[in-house]
């Protein structure tokens, strides 16, 4: 694609490795002097300023997701994800619908604290875990089969299929950073082939007490469109949550002052997830595409093309965060970080990784002198979704 009118040298300049081990500088470099910057590495448009980052996704007409570009799309199929107005609205309100019945938050809440709880409790005698998989990935995994009602599948089979549809995922969007070629695709399409069968047998189940029943019972969605917003729901509740997790213990424990604030008043503990979530949310990015040109900033943007709002550094955004980047419990406006998006498509899930977050800190900070293993420092990374590889953790044991 070629560039578009004016001159935009830092975004010229930028590599995928910039975006995945030094992004944080260079939104910084981006929002002083382009916030609205042409990217040839993402053949698009780079948005870095908080309330610039507010007009894209409010304004749903002009920044579009439902574009036969759209990556998720083409491996699940048309969904709440990539749709907008009327028909975004109709597949988005049975489960918005499902998630505020109140029972259903009281479910999940219970089951989110019972299995992180079990979790925990499973390697606490062992003085140290790797948390990524011995506790984050598992409980998201936990959640998302109750909402989906999958509680009889192998919780490795649903990581099999989330992984195989997350890599096609990033195939096609071309930013997965990690040597997927488009042929990944294929796998994506098998894994998905075979969660759909679960799924519509999950649907089948007369007395399931599952969201996804509830939603199903209610009518005006097809089995077909059912799924593939459920697939949403999974690969969203599982990726998202899990580096959700990961990223508020990294930074608890990177902060030994304020992780003792935490230990002596638990309620913190809602506090320090959010401004995790701000500093480093759990999706960097969203994506959507111009309906008719249109200037912002300055930038001269096009009819069809891609314009990539920057969750990253809108929440790190001076102008709305005083010293953005310091973690600080106490922060008054921390709620109005972008971790989860805005507009129509604010992620339907927030509340559910918000509450699954705080029970897996909470099993957490049971375990005496809780700290990062030293030898084993890993900062997160990722270009479309950030979070450590790996998170090594120590505590201690009593008598030892």
């Amino acid at each position: 694609m070629p560039g578009p009118p004016g001159s935009f040298p830092l975004g010229a300049a930028v590599t995928m490795r910039d975006l995945d081990t030094s992004l944080h500088p260079l939104l910084r470099r981006l929002r002083a002097s382009e916030p609205v910057s042409w990217l040839p590495v993402l053949g698009g448009w780079l948005v870095t300023r908080r309330d610039l980052a507010l007009r894209v996704l409010r304004d749903s007409s002009t920044f579009t997701v439902d574009d036969p570009r759209f990556s998720t799309a083409r491996v699940i199929g048309p969904s709440m994800l990539s749709l907008d107005g009327a028909e975004h609205k109709r597949h988005r309100d049975p489960f918005a619908d499902a998630f505020r019945m109140a029972a259903t938050a009281a479910r999940l809440e219970e089951i989110a604290e019972a299995e992180a709880g079990r979790l925990v409790a499973g390697f606490a005698a062992a003085s140290r875990a790797e948390l990524r998989r011995s506790l984050a990935g598992p409980l998201a995994v936990a959640v998302v089969a109750d909402v989906l009602g999958l509680g009889h599948v192998a919780p490795e089979v649903i990581l099999a299929w989330y992984d195989e549809i997350v890599a096609a995922v990033s195939a096609l969007a071309g930013q997965s950073g990690e040597g997927h070629e488009p042929s990944t695709a294929t796998g994506g399409s098998a894994a998905f082939a075979e969660l759909t069968a679960s799924l519509r047998a999950a649907i089948a189940r007369v007395h399931g007490d599952s969201l996804l029943a509830a939603v199903a019972g209610a009518g005006g969605l097809a089995d077909s469109e059912v799924v593939s917003n459920a697939a949403v729901l999974m690969f969203g509740g599982i990726e998202t949550t899990e580096g959700m997790i990961c990223n508020a213990v990294l930074h608890l424990l990177d902060h030994p002052a304020q992780l003792a604030d935490v230990i002596a008043d638990r309620r913190l503990v809602a506090n320090a997830v959010e401004e995790s979530l701000r500093l480093e949310p759990a999706a960097t990015v969203v994506d959507r595409y111009a309906t008719a040109d249109v200037a912002l900033a300055g930038a001269a943007i096009r009819r069809g093309d891609l314009v990539t709002v920057s969750l990253a550094a809108a929440s790190r955004d001076p102008a709305v965060f005083p010293d953005p980047d310091r973690f600080d419990l106490h922060r008054a406006n921390v709620r109005q970080n972008l971790a989860f998006a805005h507009g129509p498509h604010f992620c339907l899930g927030a509340q559910l990784a918000r509450l699954e977050t705080r029970a897996a800190v909470a099993a957490l900070l049971r375990l005496p002198g809780l700290r990062l293993d030293p030898e084993r420092r890993l900062a997160p990374r990722g270009i479309v979704f950030r979070k450590p590889p790996a998170l090594h953790v120590q505590w201690d044991i009593p008598g030892l």
